[in-house]
């Protein structure tokens, strides 16, 4: 994921590189394949890199629990700044932005760590491996994707309780009408 840019700083602003990207990325143990292409763009001070990468992450689902695969799209448009005058060979001004990524000295731009940082957004933050995931049971904990538990699913908060009570015993009598004018004649 590094690509020497040499030329493409020396070449007049506008002109464009395309970069195919087939390689893979670690972070903190984990490995990612990003594939994709990018267009890499001489402006005034800096070369522009965007395109669309795509990678896959093994992730677990936040309602069931289970790993899966979730492919991740990610539409990359970054800029990087050179610090050495391809020219002069001078060292230049480090750009305003501290988290602005830079080319080393040797003009190479490393690609690695602005992906790394556009897969972390591109991660959801509640991953579900489906739509429709269903979850597990709050009670028993029974995967709900593969079909209904037995318990209740009722939740009464403690401070109605009471008034369940009433209510309850509200049904009863209305619904038997008959007894309740028996006992008033």
């Amino acid at each position: 994921m590094q690509t020497n840019v040499a030329q493409l700083l020396k070449a007049p602003v506008g002109s464009i590189r395309t970069l195919p990207v087939d390689d893979n990325l670690e972070d903190n143990g984990k490995v990612y394949h990003v594939k994709g292409e990018l267009t890499l763009v001489r402006t005034n001070n800096s070369i522009l890199a965007e395109g669309m990468l795509a990678t896959q992450i093994r992730i677990t689902c936040s309602r069931c629990l289970k790993p899966f695969t979730l492919k991740l799209p990610l539409k990359i448009q970054e800029e990087f700044f050179p610090t050495i005058d391809i020219v002069t060979g001078m060292k230049l001004p480090k750009p305003e932005d501290p988290g602005s990524f830079t080319i080393d000295e040797h003009h190479i731009l490393d690609l690695k760590e602005a992906i790394r940082q556009y897969i972390v957004i591109a991660m959801p933050m509640k991953p579900l491996c489906k739509v429709q995931c269903a979850g597990l049971c709050d009670t028993c904990g029974k995967d709900l994707n593969l079909g209904d538990c037995s318990c209740s699913h009722e939740d009464i908060d403690p401070r109605w309780a009471e008034l369940l009570k009433l209510k309850n015993s509200n049904k009863l009598k209305i619904a038997n009408p008959d007894k309740q004018r028996k006992k008033v004649k």
